[in-house]
Parts: structure tokens; sequence; C-alpha cells
């Protein structure tokens, strides 16, 4: 268990300290042997923007810390006290770009703006013609299974793909492509040469981490190995480029898919999804995140659709047409519906992805990847379907 010295606290007050700009703003700062860290910060009454600010910065710097399990902050103020001929002053009207903690709260514009270049100021990774990042809000539905297969189909084309795994906590690329043993390798340049299997080059931290070993990352450590495996790799040259990166995301809208969505180039994305409500709740949360960043969604994948017997009986297991449904009330194309093939699974567990062969499994992610071609070629003359949020 961590228990944090005397040092250790030392370095977060003056990390924190010179992050905020301005020693007094930090009054107290507290951790326990279980490394939750308590601070409190003084705030100005008069001021709740540059106050909400320097919130999310201690915050920010607090989590960053090795050891740090969780953040508690609390807000102090102390206004002068008015004298007796002094008459009361009425309070200010409520400030509308200030959003008070409540059910539907989020981080303003402003706050998410901090650590969110635009777009436009993102440059592009040589080597690597487009990145599509294959999304879930959601753990458990596929996500992984489609990234897998979409690049096999689209590798089928004749174009040059490449997959990153960057579902640090949980990357399964490597046991989906066979290549669990694989020992990756710096060229002359220095410069990570990833791992090829089905016509794919792939990088993953599950080639790099000892398989039984937890990952216990922050979201600084984990952006950076991502960061690396992007930049730090031979994906392709300027005369030769990658003509598709597909990225396997981490599941959410957490620290490490959001950073990715600021931070990397990424030409477009998708979301995955099950037919069920639980698993739609959260497709609206990945399309708001994705909305925030600027980020253009192609359209909606829904797996496990259906499943059918061998009658030819359609059963649907997991509800039917959230997908559909959910595609339309966003504005947004529904790509594919994927039933429940044994295919699918099994070409996931033996590392031979169902995409690789001529089956019905293999159909479906070929006409998958023909209609995300079509969306990929849209995006260069007309502008990104808009994601629509209506009350």
């Amino acid at each position: 268990m961590f228990k944090p010295k005397a040092a250790k606290v030392a370095g977060l007050e003056q990390a924190i300290k010179d992050a905020l700009g301005a020693p007094d703003w930090l009054e107290f700062v507290r951790v326990t042997p279980g490394g939750q860290a308590s601070l409190i910060l003084k705030a100005d009454p008069d001021d709740l923007k540059t106050t909400e600010s320097q919130r999310i910065m201690a915050e920010s710097v607090a989590r960053s810390v090795r050891g740090i399990t969780g953040v508690n902050i609390a807000l102090t103020a102390e206004k002068p006290a008015q004298s007796a001929q002094t008459p009361p002053v009425s309070p200010p009207p409520p400030d509308p770009s200030v959003r008070r903690v409540r059910k539907g709260a989020r981080l303003s514009d402003e706050a998410l703006a901090q650590s969110a270049p635009t777009r436009a100021a993102l440059t592009n990774i040589p080597g690597i013609s487009r990145i599509i990042a294959v999304a879930s809000a959601k753990g458990g539905v596929g996500k992984s299974t489609v990234a897998v297969n979409l690049a096999v189909a689209l590798q089928k084309t004749g174009l040059s793909v490449g997959l990153l795994d960057a579902d640090i906590y949980g990357p399964s690329i490597p046991t989906m492509l066979g290549t669990v043993d694989a020992d990756p390798r710096a060229g002359g340049d220095k410069k990570l040469i990833p791992v090829e299997a089905h016509g794919l080059k792939s990088l993953s931290i599950g080639y790099l981490a000892d398989p039984d070993a937890p990952m216990i990352w922050r979201g600084p450590i984990v952006m950076s190995a991502i960061t690396q495996m992007l930049n730090d790799a031979s994906w392709g040259t300027e005369d030769a480029p990658l003509d598709v990166l597909v990225i396997d995301t981490s599941p959410g809208t957490g620290d490490a898919a959001l950073t990715l969505a600021q931070r990397v180039p990424l030409t477009a994305a998708i979301i995955v999804t099950t037919p069920q409500e639980i698993a739609l709740a959260d497709v609206r949360r990945g399309a708001a995140m994705f909305a925030k960043t600027a980020v253009p969604v192609l359209g909606i994948v829904e797996t496990m659709s259906w499943f059918e017997d061998p009658a030819g009986n359609r059963h649907a297991v997991f509800g039917e047409g959230g997908g559909k449904a959910m595609a339309d009330q966003l504005g947004l194309p529904l790509l594919a519906q994927l039933p429940l093939l044994t295919a699918i699974r099994e070409g996931g567990d033996t590392g031979t992805p169902a995409a690789t062969g001529s089956d019905q499994a293999a159909d479906l992610f070929a006409s998958l990847a023909v209609t995300v071609l079509d969306q990929l070629e849209s995006l260069d003359t007309f502008p990104a379907p808009e994601i629509i949020f209506e009350d």
C-alpha cells in the first residue's frame, strides 16, 4: 500500500503551487496512507471563473502524482465584514456561463478548452494518411472485435492498414491477431517496428508489458505511451504512407479517451454499441465527447443485433432496433448491424479474425469497410454529419 512521506506531500504541495502561479491560493494539503489527497483552496468570491479554473488545475496536478488514488478539494472564501452604516449589497445576478454542480452538470466550455488544442492546430503524423478511432462509451460491446475485423477488411480492399491498440488497460489486439508472443524491436532509426499479421501493421502495449501485470498508469503516462506508439513507430514513410490507421480506443469517455480525441489528429471516429438501452444510454456521452472535440463521427456500428437459430429464426437477445433509433436521434448513419455469429467469436479467440475468411461474417465486415470508405470520401467533399442532441 502506498504510504506517503512528508517529502511526497511537500512535493505535491509545491507542484500545485507552481501550477496555480499563486502560492497563497493553496491553504492546506493532506494525503492519507491510502493515497487520498485532500486540498483546501482559497476562492475568490468575486471571480468564480478563475476559482473554477484553479480548482480544475489543482485536481489535474494532484491526480498526475504517482501514488495518489483520489482527490478531494474544498474551497474557502472570506469577505471583509461590512460596517453597520453600509447597507447590504444585493448579490449580483447569476452568471449564465458558470455551471453549478447539479443533475446534468458538465465542464464548462471554457474549462474543456483549457487542455484542448484546436483541431486545426494538430499536425498530421508523418507516414499516416488517415486515422480512424473505433470507440465505445461502454466496455464489452465488441469494440475491439470491430476494430480488428474492420482493419482486416480495409486491408483486403488493397489499402495499407495499421492497427493501434490504445486500450491500455485491456489490450486484446495481440490475442485477436494471434501475436501474443511477438517481440517488437527498434530499427536503425530508433523507431519501433510494428508487428505484422494478416496483412496489418500493429502495435499494442500488450507486446511490451507483462500480460499478468495490471496497468495502473494514470492519464499523463497513458497518453505518453500512446503518443510514442503513434509518433515513434515506423508506420509508413512520406513516399509510401500508411493509407489508414485504425485505433482501438479505451472504452468510455475518461481521461485516456478524451485526451486521445483532443491531441491526436483523428480523421474520424466510429461508435460501437449493442442494441440494449443500458449501452445506448452511454452512446450519447461518447458522441458528445467527439462533438466537443470536433472529431467527425462517421456513424454507429451495432453489434450482437440478433441470433439466428438453425431454423433461420432471428432472436433479438439484446433488444431490437436500438442502434438504428440512436443513430436517427443523433443524425448519424447506422453503418452496420452485426449479428451474434460463432465465426466472429472463434476468430477473436484463435487469432484469425473473421474478416480474413470468405463466409457470412467476412462479408459483413467487407460491407462495413466499403461503407466506411464511402463515408471517409464524403468528408473530403461535404461537411461531417452534425450530431444532434434534443431535449
